[in-house]
């Protein structure tokens, strides 16, 4: 069954060329002049992908997405706009809504058919995911149901993608849920009085962010900031606090979440407080290795967060790393390390 593709744009000739290509790469597709009609189709046929212009009469391209995100069956579908390269100064607003990606005009046919594959493997893989963070679930809400509704929750929502080096949220900001982090890496810092950071978290995939937040009903306590490509699921306080007075077996085992945080903070604030500069590094270079995926013996980290999370000055990481490679401990080029003895490192006096 050929996916469904709906084309939202008032330019006649864009619009009809950008079908005659889809009908000819095998998709189904509907188009629309206007935002009205475009919301209206997208009701009535859920397509698979959405493209849509933003500068339109009737409903632009934002009140689009915005009409779109209120409804359940709607809020989840890959959301593509079409943008002129003067507007591209505008498109923050739009990826800040909840847009998925963006092509600015005149693209090609390849760049056409290649943005909205992309988006449709990415859907796939949401649609396809089973985290084992929700199986970590199962052994206290599997009876109650609480582990089906929370799963139906995360299909539901849309995956959030966010860039090397982007801010997910701010210290400070309400708590708007908790994230769940599906591919990539999340570091949390928080800012001194003189400016310096200090990293106070690393997440890696089937992680949750922001559930002291969540728990407490206060704002986010740090900044999130993706230490490379992420994908994120946000799942709404609303639907959370509906889904705890439900099953309060989610809850308990929200609040063991957060313990094993809070324990993991406490041995880093012992760690910074009494432990030798080696063994600092040591300590730091280990966080990183455990939150590989696949185990690997090599990572990237820049200088200034392993400053933040070892709580020393750059000047010292580096002087510090270049010891280590000296005694056969790693291995460093640009900012990639490889540790090439795990058990010395594991065993680094203090």
């Amino acid at each position: 069954m050929s996916k469904k593709v709906l084309i939202i744009e008032d330019n006649v000739d864009i619009r009809e060329n950008i079908v005659e290509i889809l009908e000819l790469a095998g998709y189904t597709v509907f188009s629309a002049d206007n935002g009205k009609v475009g919301v209206e189709l997208a009701l009535k046929n859920i397509p698979d992908i959405i493209l849509c212009d933003i500068m339109m009469p009737e409903l632009d391209g934002y009140g689009v997405l915005y009409m779109l995100n209120k409804h359940t069956e709607t809020a989840a579908i890959p959301f593509v706009f079409l943008t002129a390269k003067a507007e591209r100064i505008d498109l923050r607003k739009g990826m800040e809504m909840g847009a998925d990606d963006y092509l600015t005009k005149p693209f090609d046919d390849m760049e056409l058919l290649n943005a909205i594959e992309s988006r449709l493997k990415k859907k796939d893989t949401q649609l396809n995911f089973y985290s084992k963070s929700l199986g970590q679930l199962s052994a206290l809400v599997s009876k109650s149901g609480g582990l089906a509704e929370l799963q139906k929750i995360v299909h539901e929502r849309k995956n959030r993608q966010f860039k090397k080096d982007q801010v997910i949220y701010y210290e400070g900001d309400k708590g708007s849920g908790i994230y769940l982090l599906i591919s990539g890496k999340v570091k949390s810092i928080k800012l001194a009085e003189d400016g310096r950071e200090l990293m106070t978290g690393i997440y890696a995939t089937d992680d949750y962010l922001g559930v002291q937040a969540m728990l407490s009903g206060e704002a986010y306590s740090d900044t999130a900031t993706a230490l490379e490509d992420s994908a994120l699921c946000l799942i709404p306080k609303d639907q959370l606090e509906q889904l705890l007075n439900l099953y309060p077996e989610v809850g308990r085992e929200f609040i063991k979440l957060l313990a094993n945080d809070i324990r993991e903070k406490e041995e880093q604030l012992l760690q910074l407080a009494y432990h030798s500069v080696r063994k600092k590094m040591a300590e730091a270079i280990l966080r990183l290795y455990r939150k590989q995926s696949s185990m690997d013996e090599s990572f990237k980290v820049s200088r200034e967060d392993l400053a933040a999370m070892a709580g020393m000055a750059t000047e010292t990481v580096s002087r510090t790393l270049s010891d280590f490679k000296d005694e056969g401990l790693i291995e460093k080029k640009g900012s990639t390390i490889t540790i090439l003895d795990l058990p010395r490192i594991t065993k680094m006096k203090n």
